[in-house]
């Protein structure tokens, strides 16, 4: 057990209202939410997307609010589809004031208050199709799941525009939570299979200052897995007349949170229950805690996480498995688990100030996470592989979780919304600050404002990046500030240069982090040199499925090769990786993208036709290869794709 005292509450992400996007990478990402992803996933809530898997979301609320008649349609956890786009619109008004989108959201917002029960209760699933059979199944049923997405987004549009009905209806919906659940003798003594209302109740204590808040949400995460005697998951399996799982690893609960050391199960689940764990722990100072989430986050990254920070690599139960289990071609990594994974790291590096939750949070970012969605933002992937041979993977059954196209809205739509509020609320991760420093995550144009010492300061931030790796630091101050400018130096780049002012300076690194403390001025500027060469990357030699092989990354991307500029066959292709590559930008490729240049080999097939097998030597070619950055495959029609590449 690690035994040092943490610093708790070593900074805070500055708020979103406080940062400005103004980005040649991000900032058209931000603009496709505001005038594309928003109404066309508001058309999908509403069932008005030809071809699309219908969704019902809207209708669900509409009858549950005994405005029109029906059934519930759709998953138990429908109701979480409409609550994340919520999320997302509100982030959204954080950055530009929108009377339409604001008036389409209170008319939302009256529409969930009349679906709301009198008691406090709220699932149009259960209201419409099951009112017996509300919390029977806590294991199962995903309402405490749906109550937390509701809660993230309340308080979000609560930030935005200072309206608090939204935030009457869920402090409502808690209440009657409290009274059905908690440690008194007539409750239930239970906690959701599914974990986000726990992250959620810390962000509603953040606005409220409500204790109960907190008590809730330790409840929740200190009674997982435990046995009091019996596991809580076997009392309601025992109620509901049916067996008993024999290992619940799946939720999380196999073992109490506190005795937690592999991250097992359901990967969104895990990184969810994670992300309250590590706020709770934040909250109380509770350093026990903590070191759960450290030991936690070591086995994640480092033995079950890909290159592009994709987790969960089986398609069965959508889980974790074992240590270095990281098949390319059956990658289930879903695009919901990257981005929890993104919110666990946030969470992380704000305690612990520490750029190795940073450097995760960026890969997942430029490549588990935004490889999910479209670049028109009209379709979206579930599963993120890491090779997809479409005449195999449109055959197999045993391959049918993963699509050689992206798909225009899913049955289960959790990763279309998700994908949305984390593009929506880039600007939360981005800085943080405390008394005396400022620290700087991400590389994204644009420029913040903060306190410091009760003095206002101004950041403006420039570059080209993730292209390019010079960053420039604009400070201005109404008057002279000393504090301490902190900004991540990625583990990618092996060569970097501070220069105050036009000149270098030796710069201290804590933890990853170029700490320059000065007394500032007005104009006065920083510039950051991160050389940015194409690296070789390879596996753990326990990762068998990579042995031999390398992938390419340039900076925070992942690059891959795609059929339409290599031909097919991509698994033929042997690369030289003592050779120099080449970078070129092209701005008329996948809505601007630096490519990478090679030389490859292929084999010179002579073989008839007929002959499977032989026992001759193969002759090769050498061939040009182009690999392009792995979140922009399949934008271009089905087409093979490959990350990992035979090593010559």
């Amino acid at each position: 057990m690690n035994t040092h005292q943490t610093n708790f509450n070593k900074m805070n992400p500055i708020e979103l209202t406080h940062v400005r996007i103004v980005d040649s990478f991000w900032t058209p990402w931000q603009k496709l939410v505001k005038e594309s992803i928003i109404p066309y996933q508001w058309n999908a809530l509403n069932d008005q997307i030809p071809g699309a898997e219908p969704s019902r979301t809207i209708k669900n609320f509409e009858i549950a609010a005994n405005r029109t008649e029906g059934k519930h349609y759709g998953m138990v956890f429908q109701d979480s589809d409409l609550y994340k786009w919520m999320e997302t619109v509100a982030y959204s008004l954080h950055l530009d004031k929108d009377e339409q989108w604001e008036k389409v959201m209170d008319d939302v917002i009256r529409l969930i208050e009349d679906a709301q029960e009198e008691d406090g209760y709220l699932n149009t699933y259960f209201s419409v199709n099951h009112p017996d059979k509300k919390w029977t199944n806590l294991k199962d049923d995903h309402e405490l799941y749906c109550i937390g997405h509701l809660i993230e987004a309340a308080v979000a549009y609560y930030e935005a525009t200072g309206k608090d009905k939204i935030i009457k209806i869920v402090n409502k919906a808690v209440d009657h939570i409290r009274e059905v659940i908690g440690k008194e003798e007539e409750k239930l003594s239970g906690y959701p299979g599914h974990p986000e209302i726990e992250l959620a109740l810390m962000k509603l204590f953040k606005i409220t200052g409500k204790e109960t808040y907190i008590d809730l949400c330790r409840f929740f995460i200190e009674e997982r897995g435990k046995r009091n005697p019996t596991h809580f998951f076997d009392e309601e399996c025992k109620k509901l007349g049916v067996e008993p799982d024999k290992d619940y690893s799946y939720y999380q609960a196999h073992l109490s949170s506190r005795e937690q050391a592999t991250a097992e199960g359901h990967s969104v689940r895990a990184m969810y229950l994670y992300s309250g764990i590590a706020d709770l722990a934040s909250s109380l100072k509770d350093e026990e805690l903590l070191e759960v989430c450290r030991t936690l986050w070591e086995n994640t990254v480092t033995k079950r996480m890909y290159v592009t920070g994709g987790i969960g690599s089986s398609s069965y139960e959508e889980r974790f498995t074992v240590d270095y289990d990281l098949p390319n071609d059956r990658a289930y990594t879903e695009t919901c688990a990257a981005i929890a994974l993104i919110m666990w790291a946030h969470r992380m590096v704000q305690i612990e100030a520490d750029s190795k939750y940073t450097d995760i949070l960026e890969r997942a970012l430029y490549n588990g996470a935004l490889s999910g969605i479209s670049l028109d933002g009209k379709s979206y992937f579930y599963v993120n592989p890491l090779e997809v041979w479409p005449h195999t993977a449109n055959c197999r059954h045993d391959m049918d979780t993963v699509k050689t196209t992206r798909q225009p809205w899913f049955g289960c739509a959790c990763c279309p919304p998700n994908i949305a509020r984390l593009l929506a609320s880039l600007g939360q991760y981005i800085y943080s600050s405390n008394e005396s420093e400022l620290y700087v995550h991400l590389f994204i144009s644009g420029e913040t404002k903060f306190p410091i010492h009760g003095e206002q300061v101004r950041l403006i931030q420039r570059s080209n990046y993730p292209w390019d790796g010079n960053i420039n630091f604009q400070i201005e101050v109404e008057k002279k500030a000393s504090f301490t400018l902190a900004v991540r130096i990625p583990d990618w780049c092996k060569q970097s240069k501070v220069l105050v002012n036009g000149r270098e300076i030796l710069v201290e690194e804590e933890k990853g982090y170029a700490k320059i403390a000065r007394e500032w001025e007005s104009n006065d500027e920083v510039t950051v040199i991160l050389d940015m060469k194409v690296e070789i990357v390879r596996s753990h030699p326990q990762v068998r499925e990579n042995a031999g092989k390398v992938a390419l990354q340039r900076g925070p991307i992942v690059y891959c090769l795609e059929e339409k500029d290599n031909g097919g066959n991509l698994q033929d292709i042997r690369l030289d990786s003592n050779q120099t590559f080449s970078v070129d930008h092209d701005d008329s490729l996948l809505n601007g993208v630096t490519i990478v240049n090679g030389k490859g080999w292929k084999t010179q097939s002579e073989m008839d036709q007929n002959q499977l097998y032989t026992t001759d030597s193969l002759s090769f070619n050498e061939t040009n290869i182009i690999a392009v950055p792995y979140y922009a495959w399949s934008n271009r029609g089905e087409n093979e794709m490959l990350v990992w590449i035979r090593e010559k």
